[in-house]
């Protein structure tokens, strides 16, 4: 059976902190909301994908620890394909603190990169990841740029999240077909905000879809010929925007699973990262598709699934620490 969407990354565990305010240097704060939840840029466009209907799998190397195996059982309670997710016997998994203000609706990261190895080209399964009809990259590193170059022979749809500008990807843009970017990507390359001329300066480079996620501004794109921009949703109440990009990815490959055109897809997915900002972490919040058709409609959040996750996952991961410990 042929799975939608393959992604292809080291996943990383998130420790997610709610405060009113960060504390100066020696001062206090009280902790307002946690959340423990798999992370990972390509990882949450995966879940975000899943729970929208996709059939997904990944690709990578966790740790042989605790934070490595929530990362796997998160997959798995998503039924994304985890057999090509190895475990690196006796290293860690990366983990990082992400840090939401409830003032000024901003984030920092506080990240401790694990000691588990990247992917090798040899460890790549062509024949399962010529199974997908979209591969899913980050960074265009040695294992994404071979995985990019099969997808290419193969007629598969090759879809980059190009996050934090990354002189890798940029090398690589040939090989992109659906290139969807940061607004700090966007400033990496670009100066001023002649948003239509530079989405085609980048699919002049190859992609024929691109698309840039502006934060409150929205995000533009080109098609082809046709350019668009679509207004962000502000009828919500911001808690967290940690992960917003990556659940748009997710969900804007569902959307063009379904055949949608590119302006049609990323509302849907400006909708889908809207609903997900409304709670504390990159994946707990992420709706489902009527959940996500109910608020396009009505601008109302259905709750209901959603605040069941957030009550898992801020005790998940000590409740799978402590069933390991019996």
């Amino acid at each position: 059976m042929g799975i939608d969407i393959i992604g292809i990354e080291n996943p990383i565990m998130d420790f997610n902190i709610l405060l009113d305010k960060m504390p100066d240097a020696g001062g206090f704060a009280s902790l307002k909301e946690y959340s423990w939840q798999g992370g990972g840029n390509v990882g949450s466009a995966l879940v975000a994908a899943a729970r929208l209907g996709a059939k997904c799998g990944v690709v990578g190397i966790v740790g042989d620890d605790a934070y490595g195996q929530f990362c796997i059982d998160d997959f798995s309670r998503h039924n994304i394909d985890t057999s090509h997710l190895i475990k690196d016997a006796g290293n860690k998994t990366s983990f990082c603190i992400c840090l939401a203000e409830i003032s000024t609706t901003g984030r920092s990261f506080i990240a401790k990169p694990g000691t588990r190895r990247q992917p090798t080209i040899t460890e790549l399964d062509k024949d399962y990841l010529s199974t997908s009809k979209y591969i899913h990259l980050g960074p265009m590193g040695k294992p994404q740029v071979q995985a990019a170059v099969w997808a290419k022979e193969m007629g598969v749809t090759v879809v980059d999240d190009a996050g934090y500008f990354n002189s890798d990807t940029d090398a690589h843009t040939d090989l992109i077909d659906v290139f969807v970017g940061s607004e700090h990507y966007y400033k990496g390359l670009f100066s001023d905000n002649h948003y239509a001329n530079n989405c085609k300066t980048i699919q002049k480079r190859g992609p024929k879809i691109v698309v840039f996620t502006l934060g409150a501004k929205g995000c533009v794109g080109i098609d082809g010929d046709q350019y668009f921009a679509v207004p962000a949703f502000h009828n919500i109440s911001i808690v967290d925007t940690t992960g917003a990009g990556d659940v748009f990815h997710g969900a804007f490959i569902f959307g063009l699973l379904q055949g949608w055109d590119v302006k049609k897809a990323s509302l849907f997915s400006s909708a889908v990262s809207a609903i997900k900002c409304t709670r504390l972490g990159g994946r707990a919040a992420i709706p489902d598709y009527n959940t996500v058709q109910k608020f396009i409609e009505t601008g109302v959040i259905d709750y209901t699934e959603i605040d069941k996750r957030v009550e898992f996952y801020r005790e998940g991961m000590l409740n799978s620490v402590a069933a390991s410990c019996k």
